[in-house]
């Protein structure tokens, strides 16, 4: 291939990628803030009013994890990032951790579920198991441990990595994302003259700002998208 063509590659990720593995989405009318208000367990408001109720609720979210596996979308990002022969940045949104199953190496700017972040030495680390408000640390010995995961009211992770990368990207891809959550909803407006795809489920609310959208199941469209950009090299 022409080093001209080996363009940057950025691709952001939503829940919509792991809705076929399993996993429930947050924002469909059937999806976990149908359920649950975001106040009560996903900022840190929240956690200092009653830690025990947003363990419980990310403990729920850990054991359901654990009984799921990376679908053939996650899986064929993996080969997008092993056989592309320029960078790719796969930016996701979701904690859990199916990308990094299927192989990928992804930015998680909301953080990872099976991690664990402690509020007194601010050491984080790997973590399976569930968590409460008598967990020690294991670095520090405190009961101080909160869920190693963005909430809401709080800065996601690299935004500069993420700007950087899409500032100078030849194609971004954005994958079963309601284009409704900020920041990462902005980034197909960040990314320059790059060539702009959807693939989604149906039309996100930020469709509009996309060259080029494929919509449909996350298993079907996403191996079609990269098996027809591989074959472009």
């Amino acid at each position: 291939m022409s080093g001209r063509r080996a363009y940057g590659i950025v691709v952001l990720t939503g829940a919509g990628i792991s809705r076929e593995s399993g996993l429930s989405t947050f924002r469909d009318p059937d999806g976990i803030w149908a359920t649950v208000r975001i106040e009560d367990v996903a900022t840190p408001e929240a956690f200092a009013r009653d830690p025990a109720r947003v363990h419980a609720f990310y403990n729920a979210r850990r054991a359901q994890l654990a009984a799921v596996k990376p679908n053939a979308a996650h899986q064929a990002l993996a080969r997008l990032e092993r056989e592309w022969p320029g960078p790719v940045l796969l930016v996701t949104q979701n904690v859990d951790d199916l990308h990094d199953r299927a192989g990928s190496r992804p930015l998680h700017m909301h953080g990872e579920l099976r991690r664990a972040r402690c509020l007194a030495c601010a050491e984080t680390m790997p973590w399976t198991a569930d968590l409460s408000t008598a967990t020690p640390c294991p670095a520090c010995g405190a009961a101080a441990l909160r869920p190693d995961v963005v909430w809401f009211g709080e800065m996601p992770l690299e935004m500069d990595r993420i700007a950087a990368a899409l500032a100078g990207c030849g194609l971004f891809v954005s994958i079963g994302t309601s284009g409704t959550v900020y920041p990462a909803a902005g980034f197909v407006a960040d990314a320059g003259h790059a060539r702009r795809v959807e693939l989604n489920l149906e039309p996100s609310a930020g469709s509009a700002s996309f060259g080029e959208a494929h919509h449909g199941p996350a298993t079907k469209t996403v191996p079609a998208f990269v098996d027809q950009l591989l074959l472009s090299r």
